[in-house]
């Protein structure tokens, strides 16, 4: 079985509300709306495959959009992966990395601004470069990520 066809499984298999698999209305894609759910759920790795499945799919304008997303996504991989363990010889240098992908995704979602696909996109740049700014600011020692300060992302 393919990756393709595993991440296919995987969406199908959650519990996304609102799909229409009609790959021209993006809001309603069943992998754009299991983005959001992974996200929400803390899963950020799983919200980057399945969003890198759409991605691979579209040469549209779009394509630099979902790239940003992605990134975004393993962004927040990094952060939470440094979060669980933070003495971990991999894991601990994992800020770095992150502040690359948080200016990577920026720079790829911004001129998407204000909203595209039912997103907030200039609230979500702003939050991107808060994570990056506050790890930046500690001189790359401080995670500013934590379960319970989790973003949460909402389709407008």
């Amino acid at each position: 079985m393919s990756k393709g066809e595993r991440i296919s499984q995987f969406v199908a298999g959650l519990s996304v509300e609102d799909v229409d698999p009609d790959p021209r209305d993006i809001v309603k894609h069943p992998f754009y709306r299991a983005f959001f759910h992974c996200w929400n759920e803390k899963r950020y790795y799983e919200a980057h495959d399945v969003l890198e499945q759409l991605w691979l799919k579209t040469k549209s304008p779009d394509a630099d959009y979902f790239k940003g997303l992605i990134q975004a996504a393993g962004a927040f991989v990094h952060l939470q992966k440094h979060f669980e363990y933070p003495r971990h010889a991999r894991h601990s240098r994992r800020l770095s990395p992150a502040v690359r992908l948080f200016r990577l995704a920026e720079r790829n979602l911004s001129r998407f601004a204000p909203r595209h696909h039912g997103l907030d996109i200039a609230a979500f740049c702003q939050l991107l470069g808060e994570f990056a700014d506050q790890i930046v600011a500690s001189d790359y020692k401080t995670n500013p990520w934590s379960p319970e300060t989790a973003p949460k992302l909402k389709l407008l």
